[in-house]
């Protein structure tokens, strides 16, 4: 099946774009009316290039039979350094004080936190202060501390910025809003309520001006990947414009070519190609900095881990749903990642497919009272997830490990299986009871002699296409997160990225598929007297 290309050729094939009242080209002009302080065309004229004109005359111009725009998203991805910022903040302008504005009407500057907000709101000032007349016809809020806005005099129109770590924006009635940088927007409780207050009106706007972020469990992936189906032809919503300067995941990121594809200014002198050789020069000696040029400057979406396990597009070949009642009656091994109790705990349980690979399907676990500080500090949906059954909340604010065990002995009455393998630190009382009633627990530690060759095969079924986990979105932003450590001897064990960052579902699988792997004898190497690493409880 061909893939349809996503990049948005009509911005350089000359073709007509309809404007039929004159908008676009209204638009246009008023843009070129402004100054700009570091702009080094005559008398300081804002600099808007062939290629940002066209953006401006596609989203202005098109009308529909009664007269109104056509286009209520735009979704702008765009590389670091491409001046964004500076379009950004002259179409806000353009809402406030040009010809777009509705009078006593709101537009808004939206970022991830004040210091992301307050760059386009200094940018936007910096182009009101370069003209006079501009200056002399707004007033400015701009205190330490506060909330700061440019209010047109004449008519009350307002422009203010806000953040996605400010108080809650609900009852918004905003008739333009700019989205900055949503790939670091964290939650999605600033984003719901700009879209509700953006609903309330006709003809308002929204764009997306954002560059490429990591992971697929966030808001700006969601958006993104809508215009993708757009731009691909998949959806037709001629309200939404995609504007997507993407490379290719497996693009050469040495090929200056296709550098000058993905950034459109680097024809005009931005951003520096003697800066973009120099990193390139570094991404030539780290990896970090491979992924960092490859993710800001050719709008590649990355994995959250900067030393992934494996590649998640691979990874994603697995997605195949799971039928649960054909598995009944085959062996089945589980494995729980017994977490802190503030923490994910994940039950994992996996039947060998008979072409050699595994079918692993997950269930998970966390506080419920904390649901949605966890979806906050986290960055992710936690609150979609339990609604769609990916995640259970247990009562309080602890993981309940009765209802864990519980669970546990559900899915033994369920399945046949032949062993539940946990990490003892945290399940001393749990793996008794089970022992007690005939449960066929077992211990297997978190450390090399276990974990590394659980991890190898793990590995190798991944990349081989064994690997069916039915799309679960929990677990792969659990493996999403994973960084990986590996020994002298070529042996990896798993790490989180960062500290928010959760990997228990992906633990809990390599558990899971490691006892798996040994099979219904409980013999293995790595059970041996001289080895401390696994413990079978009979």
């Amino acid at each position: 099946m061909t893939i349809r290309s996503t990049f948005p050729e009509w911005i350089y094939d000359g073709s007509p774009i309809d404007d039929p009242l004159g908008h676009g080209d209204r638009a246009v002009r008023f843009l070129r009316a402004l100054k700009h302080p570091k702009s080094r065309a005559m008398k300081r004229a804002f600099q808007l290039d062939d290629w940002q004109e066209r953006i401006v005359r596609k989203i202005y111009g098109p009308r529909d039979e009664h007269g109104k725009r056509i286009i209520s998203t735009v979704v702008l991805l765009l590389p670091r350094g491409n001046r964004k910022t500076s379009l950004a903040a002259a179409l806000s302008l353009l809402h406030t004080i040009g010809p777009e504005r509705v009078p006593g009407g709101e537009a808004i500057f939206a970022a991830s936190d004040r210091n992301q907000a307050s760059i386009g709101f200094r940018e936007a000032l910096s182009i009101v202060r370069a003209d006079k007349r501009i200056s002399a016809a707004v007033k400015v809020s701009d205190a330490t501390n506060s909330a700061k806005s440019i209010t047109f005099k004449n008519d009350g129109t307002r422009l203010e910025t806000i953040s996605a770590d400010g108080n809650r924006q609900h009852g918004r009635t905003p008739n333009f809003v700019l989205v900055d940088e949503l790939h670091i927007w964290r939650g999605r409780d600033l984003w719901d309520a700009l879209q509700t207050g953006l609903d309330k009106t006709d003809d308002a706007l929204l764009v997306v001006a954002t560059t490429a972020g990591r992971g697929q469990d966030n808001i700006a992936w969601e958006i993104v990947e809508d215009a993708r189906k757009v731009a691909r032809g998949d959806v037709v919503d001629p309200t939404i414009l995609p504007i997507l300067f993407e490379a290719d995941r497996d693009s050469d990121w040495r090929d200056e070519a296709i550098w000058r594809r993905i950034n459109p200014g680097l024809a005009h002198g931005y951003p520096s190609l003697a800066g973009f050789r120099r990193h390139a020069d570094r991404a030539e000696r780290s990896v970090s900095e491979r992924e960092s040029l490859r993710q800001l400057k050719l709008n590649i979406w990355l994995d959250r881990s900067t030393n992934p396990f494996v590649d998640m597009a691979v990874y994603d070949q697995g997605n195949a749903p799971i039928d649960l009642e054909a598995l009944r009656g085959r062996p089945c091994w589980l494995s729980c990642d017994l977490s802190s109790t503030t923490d994910l705990t994940c039950i994992a349980a996996c039947w060998r497919n008979d072409d050699g690979g595994y079918i692993v399907k997950p269930w998970f676990f966390c506080p419920g009272d904390s649901l949605r500080r966890r979806a906050e500090g986290d960055g992710v949906p936690y609150g979609l997830w339990r609604d769609d059954g990916f995640i259970t909340p247990t009562p309080g604010n602890v993981v309940d490990y009765d209802y864990v065990e519980q669970r546990i002995r559900d899915l033994c009455d369920d399945f046949d299986v032949q062993e539940i393998a946990f990490d003892p630190h945290m399940a001393r009382q749990t793996m008794t009871r089970l022992i007690a009633d005939g449960l066929p627990a077992v211990e297997m530690r978190q450390g090399w002699v276990t974990m590394a060759p659980a991890i190898k095969e793990l590995e190798r079924a991944i990349i081989a296409g064994k690997f069916q986990h039915g799309g679960h979105p929990v677990l792969r932003w659990n493996f999403s997160n994973i960084a990986v450590e590996t020994d002298k001897a070529g042996n990896q064990t798993f790490h989180k990225g960062k500290s928010t960052d959760r990997i228990d579902g992906a633990q809990a699988a390599a558990m899971a598929v490691g006892r798996a792997f040994v099979g219904e004898s409980n013999v293995s190497v790595y059970s041996a007297p001289e080895s401390p690493g696994l413990f079978i409880f009979h």
